[in-house]
């Protein structure tokens, strides 16, 4: 849309005015005198006295950007369908249209009978794999003590046969030696026992906390903080493992409330502006208010079909008065740059390789500047050189004009044109672009 911000202008240019509105029709150029010219050696034109009534205006600071404005509806920032991760039938249903939940807490539960078995078995396992464990430890202590006798009967037997020979016979030490060693063994043997037994335990302990972080699946939590959109299940429901069967049915649907996107299509014109993080106005017309957001994320990526990028805003809901589907409309101002010296576009003269301003004088005389152009909106253009603050320039028709030449400023008002760009639905519900201007 093309918002007339200044139609202040003299009385006699108080016209309708159009995009196609020229300067000429801001000015009436009046013709004052007519006095011979003579020419210079360098071209320009010397005249005695101003013959020519040209409209100007300063060059003034001002913030300049380009300003584009997208529609859409606000969806949740998370929207997720809970299922149940084990099959069971609903024993409490603890929310409702509308609930309020915080992340953790427990929305439903369920009976799963089959579970509540496997534990009691699983607590049965452990135990037997603890006694199996203890009795093999008692074992290996057992075997551990035969060993120590009998290794203690072998050395002092060996020790008196080396030191005395001939008081003990040499089949007396064979003997005490075979039965060390097979003590030794039986040692050894306890030993891998008691680590098969701990092994099994510890089996045991694996398969009930598996067994136990399932049956914890029966109680249904919110995975994080929002509001319950929808109930799907009720009391008694028989609800299926929603990782195991295709006909399993979500028991809520659960909206993130205290954030929302603004999906919108950016206009491939616009595309190079984006930038992460930039400020939006957010207007919900339905309720008659403003929201701050921000871009937060775009796919780096022009759809074909639309020539469209996709881009989404962040919109803090702390009040949670913002609800799914709202319509909304967001307000991007970019490429901004604040306090720049700044002229009207009609001021400028764009040739091949350069740009011009014609510039009155102190002395009424018109020079002119080549400039360097920064941002330019719709109406004024950044002047990056060539000009300085509170000098006036011509807006007014530039024809005929030449650097030289003896004028006469008129100060005027030059209306002020805004853009927009808008996304609107078409028959089919799609949103489309729709330039007003």
């Amino acid at each position: 849309m093309i918002h007339n911000r200044a139609m202040f202008l003299p009385r006699p240019f108080k016209r309708r005015a159009t995009i196609s509105l020229s300067i000429a029709a801001l000015l009436i150029p009046a013709v004052t005198s007519l006095s011979s010219c003579s020419g210079t050696r360098d071209g320009h034109v010397q005249a005695s006295g101003p013959t020519v009534t040209v409209g100007v205006t300063k060059v003034v600071k001002k913030s300049l950007g380009r300003q584009l404005t997208l529609s859409s509806e606000l969806v949740p920032f998370q929207e997720i369908d809970v299922y149940a991760k084990e099959s069971g039938y609903v024993k409490k249903l603890m929310v409702d249209y509308g609930t309020h939940v915080k992340a953790g807490q427990v929305m439903a539960i369920l009976e799963i009978p089959e579970l509540e078995a496997q534990l009691q078995e699983d607590q049965a396992e452990i135990k037997n794999a603890f006694n199996q464990v203890t009795r093999a430890r008692h074992e290996l202590e057992r075997y551990q003590a035969q060993f120590n006798a009998l290794h203690l009967q072998y050395t002092r037997l060996n020790s008196v046969f080396q030191s005395q020979p001939g008081i003990v016979a040499q089949q007396e030490v064979d003997d005490a030696q075979g039965r060390d060693l097979a003590a030794s063994s039986q040692v050894d043997a306890g030993q891998a026992a008691l680590e098969a037994a701990q092994s099994q335990l510890s089996a045991s302990k694996a398969k009930l906390d598996r067994d136990q972080s399932l049956f914890d699946y029966s109680k249904i939590t919110a995975p994080f903080s929002g509001v319950v959109t929808e109930r799907i299940a009720n009391l008694g429901t028989l609800v299926q493992a929603g990782t195991s069967s295709s006909q399993a049915i979500p028991i809520v649907r659960l909206s993130e409330d205290d954030l929302f996107r603004l999906v919108i299509p950016v206009p491939e014109s616009y595309v190079r502006f984006m930038r992460i993080g930039d400020p939006a106005n957010v207007r919900v017309p339905s309720l008659s208010r403003t929201f701050l957001g921000k871009v937060s994320r775009f796919s780096v990526q022009v759809r074909e079909d639309t020539r469209t990028m996709h881009t989404e805003v962040d919109v803090r809901n702390p009040d949670h008065v913002l609800v799914p589907g709202v319509y909304a409309e967001a307000d991007l101002r970019l490429d901004n740059k604040e306090n720049i010296p700044s002229v009207p576009v009609q001021a400028l003269s764009h040739q091949s390789d350069k740009t011009t301003v014609f510039v009155v004088n102190s002395d009424g005389v018109l020079e002119e500047r080549t400039v360097q152009v920064g941002i330019q909106t719709s109406s004024d253009a950044e002047i990056v050189s060539g000009l300085k603050e509170g000098e006036q320039v011509v807006v007014s028709d530039q024809s005929g004009l030449k650097p030289g030449e003896k004028v006469r400023p008129q100060a005027v008002v030059v209306p002020e044109y805004h853009e927009e760009t808008r996304n609107q639905r078409n028959n089919s519900g799609e949103f489309v672009m729709h330039r007003i201007g």
